[in-house]
């Protein structure tokens, strides 16, 4: 699973060489966030299902349509496989707020996933609404310090940024 150390050893790798004092910054400032991704990660694990409730809701309140007849989200194992793949997204933010790096993201939520929801022809926009309420919602103090809903936000930026 890639990592920020395991992104560094990598690249200093391919290239033949030890870690430079940059690379070795760069893994020093991910330690030094380490307390606040794993802040962000407790949080969001001790209320995934609730978050990802009110994700799903407010994108099927933005797009209704996905609720008509041979829509994404007409029948009951069509909605409960929406709501399960929000969860699963945000499931995968929490292990990328663990390790440190975008690898469980890259690896189990976005690799082909552009061609499997075309395949399928599924609208990528409403998990897009559904991770921007996520992120959105987010307050610091009231759910996490500052610098945890950083990281937080961070992630979900990147989940949303590859499902655009």
């Amino acid at each position: 699973m890639k990592s920020v150390i395991t992104t560094v050893v990598t690249a200093a790798d391919a290239a033949g060489r030890f870690p430079s004092s940059s690379d070795l910054e760069s893994v020093q400032g991910s330690i030094q966030r380490s307390a606040a991704r794993l802040e962000a990660a407790e949080k969001l694990a001790s209320n995934l299902d609730a978050v990802a409730k009110e994700a799903y809701d407010a994108c099927i309140k933005k797009y209704p349509y996905l609720n008509d007849a041979g829509q994404a989200n007409s029948t009951p194992v069509f909605k409960e496989k929406c709501a399960r793949d929000i969860k699963h997204y945000l499931r995968l933010v929490s292990y990328c707020l663990v390790v440190g790096g975008t690898g469980p993201l890259d690896e189990w939520g976005i690799a082909g996933q552009r061609e499997v929801y075309r395949a399928l022809s599924l609208p990528t926009a409403p998990y897009v609404e559904a991770l921007s309420f996520a992120r959105n919602r987010g307050c610091a103090p009231r759910d996490l310090s500052p610098q945890a809903l950083t990281e937080y936000n961070a992630l979900l930026d990147y989940a949303i940024n590859s499902l655009s």
